[in-house]
């Protein structure tokens, strides 16, 4: 299997992938869901640092700083960090941002490397759904240093529509902030490998295409 299958099939063991029937917070109604809150063990996490790692190896992404947005960013960045640094050699550091300032002891709005101007930083998160989390997290990093944020990586693209535009998620964050966003696997992907036979669902393949010709974006 390629990395993104054994994502997909990593997925779907770990409970985060599920078919169905599920209401979205869009009001939507979608044949998937994914719920990254079932990640919580050790073995989850350290795999899942590891296909954050192909994904950035395999793009050629450049990145000194591995940044992890407070609070589920955080364990994703650390993960993808010593994961990089196994499989590639890479030394480079994590930060991640408190959600109020420290006013005493080191005081800042940063934990982990001190962000300096030029740092080239890959942001970490679990999923786009809005493109909010960028959104607060910019203005954040640019206010701490003149940092190059060279990348963002998720796990997954849903490759889906915003409720007020024709672009999905990754692509308004690419027009609106200069920030290319690149995922583990998308929806193309996880369509593929129920008909490859990577993981079970094959009935679910109908719905899930007319869901895609639906609200999916133009790629």
């Amino acid at each position: 299997m390629t990395y993104k299958e054994s994502f997909i099939k990593f997925m779907v063991d770990s409970k985060v992938l599920s078919f169905g029937q599920f209401t979205l917070k869009s009001g939507r109604v979608a044949p998937y869901f994914i719920n990254a809150g079932k990640y919580c063990t050790g073995e989850q996490l350290a795999r899942l640092g590891e296909f954050y790692a192909d994904c950035i190896i395999e793009n050629g992404i450049e990145a000194e700083v591995l940044f992890g947005p407070a609070y589920k960013g955080i364990p994703l960045a650390v993960s993808a960090s010593v994961a990089l640094h196994n499989k590639s050699g890479w030394n480079g550091s994590y930060c991640f941002d408190r959600k109020e300032v420290k006013d005493h002891g080191e005081g800042g709005m940063f934990v982990g490397k001190q962000l300096a101007d030029g740092d080239k930083v890959v942001i970490i998160e679990d999923v786009m759904t809005s493109g909010k989390a960028l959104r607060e997290v910019l203005p954040k990093l640019k206010g701490e240093a003149d940092v190059d944020v060279t990348a963002m990586v998720i796990t997954v693209d849903r490759m889906e529509k915003a409720l007020d535009s024709d672009m999905s998620a990754v692509q308004s964050a690419y027009k609106d902030f200069g920030v290319k966003v690149y995922s583990i696997v998308n929806m193309d992907d996880i369509i593929s490998a129920i008909e490859n036979g990577i993981i079970d669902g094959k009935e679910y393949i109908p719905a899930m295409k007319e869901y895609r010709a639906q609200y999916g974006a133009k790629y």
